[in-house]
């Protein structure tokens, strides 16, 4: 049976959509008319989903873009936990999780998962076959899952990693809020101040012929150069900045910026922080749910931002495949925190790597987000003062000529 989403009017015309499961688009059709339903339109879910993903080029690259927010999927595979630990059937379970979902796209992708699954597919092949609601990982995990016979334990280890996920981004984003508002509300009490202040002001000391001083002569031309050329700077600075992201699609340029951010002091180490936190923490879920190491790698590899540690991870994986083990391979790369590398040696001398990168990528978490309150918390005052010297050297432009004015009188 397959999954067909419809729309259909009933004997007074009221609209009505839904999903409906039917052995073939007329038979689909054919259960409506019993309901007292005409059909308008009957759309193969798993169809769609599969001509979707076999699409060329940029189709295929938004299709790739269109994942499941992080918090649906976070809640999607907790519940699905929850109903295979009770005993439902993955079939089963995937109806409960269609009648609970309120999104259309979460219903829609489920139906059409659950039909690949009733088709005889294995739930692996189905959610490949909608590749671009879930990310590698998930997939990867779940294939180990259903290999293990712990498809219901691998479910709740990705919902904790995908919430631990999604907090790290709420909070960093809480704490960049107030930072980024301060910042814009300057800039535009400065434009304002330069844009209509500024040249009313100091245009009367210009009609007295006197000569300025150097303080005022300059924020008169910042400001003439801000109403005359500041729609054209903007357009610069956009066009600036869409060549930069254009040349960072060339491999060998992305590597090259990325190492020189990894080089810089503060951002450098949050960086690769936030990589290792993600590397560790799929490669515990990945080993923990067992995948093969060499293939765990390869996935873990995929979610590391920043290309010259993903690269290190290339070569690590190389080494172990040639009889190295882990922590020194990683070692070898010098692109991980020690920590981290100490925790790997120790699972692997153990046989619990899984739960020591567990560990290790929740004390990077901790540490990241220690850290990133630490700069905001400094970064706050740091804008504060500086849009009070910017607005200390404009009073001081204006105040300037008044008191020779005041001094020549005397």
């Amino acid at each position: 049976m397959s999954a067909f989403r419809y729309r259909a009017f009933d004997l007074q015309g009221t609209p009505s959509t839904g999903v409906i499961e039917a052995d073939s688009g007329r038979a689909a059709r054919s259960a409506l008319r019993e309901r007292g339903l005409h059909p308008v339109e009957v759309i193969d879910l798993g169809q769609q989903a599969r001509a979707a993903a076999d699409r060329p080029g940029w189709l295929a690259r938004v299709q790739a873009r269109r994942r499941l927010p992080v918090n649906e999927l976070a809640l999607l595979s907790r519940q699905w936990a929850t109903l295979l630990a009770a005993g439902l059937t993955v079939e089963h379970a995937l109806s409960a999780l269609i009648e609970q979902a309120e999104s259309e796209r979460v219903h829609d992708t489920l139906a059409a998962i659950r039909s690949d699954v009733v088709s005889g597919h294995s739930l692996r092949i189905a959610l490949d076959r909608h590749s671009g609601a879930f990310p590698p990982i998930y997939r990867a995990a779940i294939a180990a899952g259903e290999q293990s016979g712990e498809l219901a334990a691998v479910m709740n280890q990705l919902a904790d990693h995908l919430e631990r996920g999604a907090d790290l981004q709420r909070k960093t984003m809480q704490a960049l809020i107030y930072p980024a508002l301060v910042a814009m509300v300057a800039l535009l009490v400065v434009t304002g101040l330069m844009v209509f202040v500024v040249p009313q002001v100091v245009g009367v000391f210009a009609q007295s012929k006197q000569a300025l001083p150097l303080l005022t002569r300059i924020m008169i031309g910042v400001s003439n150069f801000i109403r005359d050329w500041g729609w054209l700077a903007l357009a610069a600075g956009a066009a600036a900045l869409l060549g930069a992201l254009a040349l960072l699609r060339d491999e060998r340029i992305r590597h090259a910026f990325d190492r020189r951010l990894l080089a810089l002091p503060v951002l450098g180490r949050h960086l690769r922080s936030l990589d290792a936190t993600r590397f560790a923490s799929t490669l515990a879920i990945l080993v923990g749910s067992g995948v093969p190491l060499l293939a765990a790698l390869d996935a873990a590899g995929r979610v590391v931002q920043r290309l010259p540690i993903r690269a290190a991870v290339r070569e690590a994986a190389e080494q172990v495949r040639e009889g190295r083990p882990l922590a020194r391979a990683l070692a070898a790369g010098r692109a991980f925190p020690p920590m981290l590398i100490h925790m790997v040696a120790n699972g692997e001398a153990t046989g619990r790597i899984d739960q020591l990168l567990e560990r290790a990528a929740r004390l990077q978490q901790q540490e990241l987000e220690t850290r990133t309150a630490t700069l905001t918390s400094l970064l706050e005052p740091l804008l504060l003062l500086v849009m009070g010297a910017v607005v200390l050297l404009i009073v001081l432009a204006v105040m300037q000529p008044i008191i020779e004015i005041n001094t020549l009188m005397r």
